[in-house]
């Protein structure tokens, strides 16, 4: 839990303050959690405005005066994404909980009030600002040092892993990436961590735009997308989350594609999911390559509703993943030829049983003699993963 969270509880029963201060008396002895009560939504906003610290809000829906679901219109309208809002039903009202969602709501609890499930609702809702806390320091580090290039530069350059090998202690898989950035700072980024001691997740992703907007939006992506993919197995659902974090972050032009996959180093398996992002390849260890079977899902930070799909693949020991950004498949020659994904997966083919380092850098020198003496126009990644099998072998 956050150290001292202050929490508005909204509801016009009596003895609920009494029953919330005896269930939380440790928390609130030891400064970990912290309570305001109102009766209904007017004397919330007063609250709201008297204790801008609020970072949640736990409502009943039926008030007098304003009931819960104009006072999550009234919420929203803070703009806040550090402040969340779990609402309070009799058990079958769904029309008021649905309705409650669509206005906002991070979360629900039905009455008579389990307070199990109260406090599970309250770590969960605590956890997702804690992410979200997470990202504002980020975003809000980025754009002190707007002005400053060569600062945002070597920030953005510290956030990405750049140590390869960068798991000498696990035999079971190697990585290498490369980024080249258009300016001094780019929108493209890549990550990989073991979310535990069987499972590696890795993404690749690319922010719309260029320079320091794209850099900012690319920090928030990144941190965001690490942070819940620590919390959450399900790659389709990782997306889910980010997509619906990033929404209140973008502006009319900005936007993220991302690809993220986790390996089980024990088994080979790939689950995966992809937010409008290119295909990855997969290129086995006998020579063929192969193109990742794409699934449902969008771009993120754009549409609140979209579904992103989780599919699988296997890797057998040797096989290598190459993933990249578009700066590679659409670089030009000075012809406006794009390099496109014929010319990379001939690239590919060729280079079976290559190093990953190898397989990167040769590719990105395939699309230098590609563009010649043509401007680079776009951010180029790489990443490449290679799984040696359970044993290392």
């Amino acid at each position: 839990m956050l150290k001292s969270t202050k929490i508005l509880v909204v509801d016009d029963e009596p003895d609920l303050e009494l029953l919330i201060r005896q269930r939380f008396r440790k928390q609130i002895r030891e400064d970990e959690l912290r309570f305001e009560f109102a009766q209904n939504g007017v004397q919330a906003l007063q609250k709201l405005e008297e204790h801008r610290d609020i970072s949640m809000i736990l409502s009943d829906i039926n008030m007098p005066e304003m009931d819960g679901l104009t006072l999550l219109e009234k919420v929203a309208e803070r703009n806040n994404p550090a402040l969340k809002s779990v609402i309070i039903s009799a058990y079958g009202d769904m029309e008021n909980i649905r309705t409650a969602m669509n206005r906002g709501a991070f979360d629900f609890l039905t009455k008579p009030i389990d307070f199990g499930d109260l406090e599970l609702t309250m770590r969960k809702t605590m956890d997702q600002l804690e992410v979200i806390s997470s990202a504002l320091l980020v975003r809000d580090e980025l754009v002190a040092v707007q002005r400053d290039l060569t600062t945002a530069s070597r920030i953005q350059q510290q956030l990405l892993p750049k140590t390869f090998p960068p798991f000498p202690e696990r035999p079971e898989v190697d990585l290498f990436a490369r980024m080249l950035t258009a300016k001094e700072v780019g929108g493209d980024f890549y990550d990989f961590y073991f979310v535990d001691d069987d499972r590696l997740a890795f993404a690749i992703g690319d922010v719309s735009g260029k320079g320091i907007p794209a850099a900012i939006y690319m920090a928030v992506s990144r941190t965001l997308l690490k942070a819940i993919a620590h919390q959450v197995a399900d790659p389709g659902e990782v997306l889910q989350r980010l997509n619906t974090l990033l929404i209140p972050e973008s502006d009319a032009h900005t936007f993220v594609t991302v690809f993220f996959g986790v390996l089980n180093v024990r088994t080979g398996e790939v689950q995966y999911g992809s937010g409008g992002h290119n295909p990855p390849y997969v290129v086995r260890s006998g020579g063929a390559v192969e193109q990742v079977p794409m699934c449902d899902g969008a771009l993120l930070g754009k549409i609140m509703r979209v579904k992103f799909e989780t599919k699988k693949l296997q890797l057998q020991p040797g096989d290598a993943m190459f993933l990249y950004t578009d700066g590679v498949s659409e670089a030009m020659d000075p012809e406006m030829n794009m390099y496109d994904e014929s010319r990379l997966e001939a690239y590919l083919r060729t280079a079976t049983g290559s190093s990953l380092e190898n397989l990167a850098q040769g590719s990105i020198a395939d699309l230098k003699k590609h563009t010649r003496d043509a401007s680079q126009s776009d951010d180029i990644t790489v990443l490449t993963l290679r799984y040696a099998g359970k044993n290392g072998r």
